[in-house]
């Protein structure tokens, strides 16, 4: 036996081939060597089945054997040693820091890296944390509450010189009181709202920072995610924009401050540095402009509605916002806020903050706040200049109105001082001529609002607001929606007539000398011939304001008089979607755009004054149309920011088509309703239009370089709707060509003093003419002054469509100190509506076809403007 231990046995076959083969598992035979006749090591990590005498079993066949090799040194030469087999791979030379993949598995769990690598990685990830929030723990600061104050600026609007308008901003409403100053009422009411557990954490939320971080990657609102004490720390130390990294120094800070100052003075300074909107910038601040008491005297109710108001103002308020946000209505905010001052007192309850008896007492009555007041400098047309710049800038950029209010900025406008002035002037001079509240009831609540806009350009260069902050006019007049334009919308039907023709013509224009049926109480009837119905089957009958028999007239004249029937009949023709876009490529906004009804052509639809002057702009540039813009430049610490470049002219409409609706509104000037404004002694082209009961009037005209809209109305105070004018300024009705046209023509004759008459370029002969149903044929071709009418013929008046024939003296003919007829408008709320940062407006019903019957609320002869009824 020893001798057989000593000399292992000698592969068969001898030579190196068969040591070779028996190295690598085979044999020459059927069957395989045994597993110690290779001499390898390996015999003792073999998984076969051993003999009673320990020895290996050799494997039953060659197939068998050539599996094992494939299988690796597990079973037969895979820790042989270098170069054999292609098993588990051999122990590392050293040993690894990590081990991965690791060394001594098979299979799926060479790749699954052990407890120790997880855990050590953890450990690795969350120390790194540590370090790294160590760090910046350490290199962030608390920057001292003077360094913060003193962020607080001004903002500077600037003339369109440069010169300087006004320096307005938060700077000037703000006074930090103590905390012995602030109710305990108002401090528990932030703290039920906002943030239970106040006195319990440690000044930050990290729940609350990383739902907010999601939030803002989504693009979400990030409030709601900040303590109070984070709050305070945004407020005071750091700006308002939402990145990551404003967010961590919040953090870090609030953690700082939260060591360093107690609640209680956090409480303070939070409550001193938050913004409630109106400009005001802390509570002292907040109660002086919303309740006119300081801070000490609020009540738990005046509490609970200012601590409202910081979830968002804008929204809170029930002064209302359209300024900022159209949906921001002072009756959606009322019911906002009503809804959390309420809440507020309940959780107030809930916490045992308010007792049963002081919670019954505070919630019984909603705490109205005082409306809104003049700031300092912000007095006359400034304020209203102001407005519109503000919500310019924050319609083309991101800032935030808290950012804004927060100061800091430079904001050269388009406004010129010397038309301004000359604009209120004007306006100040006709009221004081014409309007006498005291003396007569139907002169109370007169309004005025008007606009004025470079043609070719855009650029707003003066406007009327109203009577100003200081008299408690919020309400912009310039940039408000609700005023229905009357007659001032019949161009954009003639406009469309010319450019796309009717369905007789095949696309072909329509020439301003065909004919229509002027008379009254006529027909209206679609495109195949069939009676335009109201909602009762019944046939709808556009109404003129008096029965005189106009007969068949050309569209050049009807313009001239304005005449309805004619240009309801031609809107149907032409088709009402065309007039509307039209009318939106001139420069209206959709928004403003009433339901595309047979009235649809004679201006129910309510855009705002900047909007019309920007409109008519478009027929004095030519067909060319640019956006109206108030600002042209903003700085913020010294850097021009991105977005106010001016906005791009485009061809709006084909320039003869401009060029020959401006030759039928000068006309309008020469011969017809807008005959005051001759008294500007130079060549202009505009149109007069008044509304349903002379609820309403407009003037609008232009030159090649100013086009200007002047709009009067009445308003109820309270309830926001338009009253009628009949009887005002001792007349029994006011029209667009009346007042209006007075103020329009005062202002233009200041504002083109010493500027050249350049006229307008001469209209080429255009279109077809196609007249209307019932002409009689052939249709004579005459001129304007070769026209035949019923001799004596009325004056030029502007007709008033009513849904009835009402009671009024006809005029006679060719008395020109007669005025009776011009088209409704509508009988909807005034100008509590506020129109975009350009002029636009808040949102109308979506235009429904020409065939739908629309608003009424008229009898059988029809709706509103005498369109169908309801």
């Amino acid at each position: 036996m020893s001798e057989h231990r000593r000399k292992p046995p000698q592969p068969q076959g001898g030579g190196r081939a068969a040591a070779r083969r028996g190295q690598s598992g085979s044999s020459s035979g059927r069957r395989a060597a045994p597993r110690g006749a290779t001499g390898s090591p390996s015999h003792s990590h073999g998984s076969g089945s051993h003999g009673s005498g320990g020895e290996d079993r050799p494997y039953g066949s060659r197939a068998e054997a050539r599996r094992a090799a494939q299988r690796g040194g597990g079973r037969r030469a895979g820790s042989a040693g270098p170069g054999r087999g292609r098993g588990r791979a051999a122990p590392p030379g050293r040993k690894r820091i990590i081990d991965y993949p690791r060394h001594n598995k098979d299979g799926w769990r060479r790749w699954m890296p052990s407890w120790k690598l997880v855990s050590g990685l953890c450990l690795g990830f969350f120390g790194s944390l540590i370090a790294v929030a160590g760090i910046g723990y350490a290199l962030v600061s608390v920057p001292s509450e003077e360094n913060a104050a003193a962020l607080s600026e001004n903002n500077v609007y600037y003339w369109a010189d440069g010169s300087q308008m006004v320096a307005t901003g938060s700077g000037q409403n703000r006074q930090n009181v103590t905390i012995e100053r602030i109710p305990e009422a108002m401090q528990w009411a932030v703290i039920s709202a906002e943030n239970k557990s106040f006195y319990e954490d440690r000044g930050v939320d990290p729940m609350g920072i990383a739902r907010a971080l999601a939030n803002m990657a989504r693009g979400g609102d990030t409030q709601g995610g900040s303590t109070i004490t984070q709050q305070f720390v945004k407020n005071t130390y750091l700006s308002q924009e939402q990145t990551v990294t404003r967010k961590f120094k919040e953090m870090f800070i609030s953690i700082k401050v939260g060591t360093k100052l107690s609640k209680d003075e956090i409480l303070q300074g939070y409550l001193n540095t938050s913004y409630y909107g109106r400009g005001a910038y802390g509570i002292q601040a907040a109660a002086q402009t919303y309740y006119g008491k300081d801070a000490v005297d609020l009540t738990a109710s005046e509490c609970a509605f200012l601590a409202a108001l910081l979830k968002g103002p804008t929204y809170y308020d029930p002064a209302g916002n359209q300024s900022l946000d159209p949906s921001a209505t002072a009756e959606a905010n009322r019911e906002r806020s009503e809804e959390r001052w309420g809440w507020i007192l309940e959780q107030m309850h809930n916490d045992e903050h308010l007792s049963d008896a002081k919670y019954q007492e505070a919630i019984k009555k909603y705490p109205m706040p005082q409306g809104r007041k003049a700031t300092k400098g912000m007095t006359g047309q400034i304020s209203y200049l102001v407005d519109t710049a503000k919500r310019y800038v924050l319609k083309n950029s991101e800032i935030t109105e808290a950012q804004f209010d927060q100061g800091g900025y430079q904001i050269y406008t388009t406004f010129e001082k010397d038309k301004v002035d000359a604009l209120a002037k004007a306006v100040k001079k006709v009221e004081e001529e014409k309007i006498d509240p005291e003396k007569r009831e139907e002169d109370q609540h007169i309004q005025f609002g008007a606009a004025s806009v470079k043609p070719n350009d855009g650029a707003i260069v003066a406007l009327y607001g109203g009577a100003g902050f200081e008299n408690g006019h919020f309400n912009n007049n310039a940039d408000t929606s609700g005023i229905p334009v009357g007659s001032t919308w019949k161009p954009f039907v003639l406009a469309a007539a010319m450019q796309h023709g009717t369905y007789k013509t095949n696309g072909q224009g329509v020439s301003p000398q065909s004919k229509y049926n002027g008379d009254d109480h006529l027909q209206i009837r679609n495109n195949d011939g069939s009676l335009v119905l109201k909602k009762d089957n019944t046939p709808f009958y556009q109404e003129n304001e008096s029965d005189y028999p106009w007969g068949y007239i050309t569209l050049h004249k009807a313009m001239e008089q304005s005449v309805n029937t004619p240009f309801v009949q031609l809107g149907m023709d032409v088709g009402m979607k065309n007039v509307a876009d039209v009318a939106e490529k001139s420069g209206i906004l959709k928004d403003s755009f009433a339901g595309l009804n047979a009235s649809f052509a004679l201006g129910t639809s309510t855009p705002s004054a900047i909007r019309m002057a920007d409109s008519y702009a478009t027929f004095a540039a030519s067909g060319k149309q640019a956006d109206p813009y108030s600002v042209t430049a903003v700085k913020h610490k010294g850097a021009e920011l991105p977005g106010f470049e001016k906005p791009r002219v485009k061809q709006a409409m084909p320039e003869n088509v401009a060029h020959n609706v401006t030759e039928v509104l000068e006309n309008v000037i020469k011969n017809g309703t807008g005959k005051n404004a001759l008294e500007l002694g130079r060549t202009a082209a505009g149109k007069t239009g008044t509304t349903d009961e002379n609820k309403s009037a407009w003037f609008v005209g232009y030159t090649q370089q100013l086009a200007t809209s002047v709009a009067m109305f009445r308003e109820d105070p309270k309830s926001h709707k338009l009253l009628s004018m009949n009887g005002t300024a001792g007349e029994d009705s006011i029209h667009g060509g009346d007042v209006p046209t007075e103020v329009w023509t005062e202002f233009m004759k200041a504002a083109l003093k010493g500027e050249p008459d350049p006229g307008f370029p001469e209209a080429e002969e255009i279109g077809e003419i196609a007249d209307g149903i019932g002409v009689p044929s052939p249709s004579p071709t005459v001129t304007e002054t070769e026209e035949a009418t019923p001799s004596p013929s009325p004056t030029p008046t502007e007709t008033e469509t009513t849904p009835t024939p009402t009671e009024s003296a006809t005029c006679e003919p060719f008395d020109f100190n007669c005025e009776d007829e011009e088209e409704t408008g509508g009988t909807g709320p005034g100008g509590t509506d506020t129109g975009g940062t350009d002029g636009g407006v808040t949102s109308s019903p979506d235009p429904t076809e020409s065939g739908d019957t629309g608003t009424s609320n008229g009898n059988g002869n029809g709706g509103l403007f005498g369109g169908p009824a309801d």
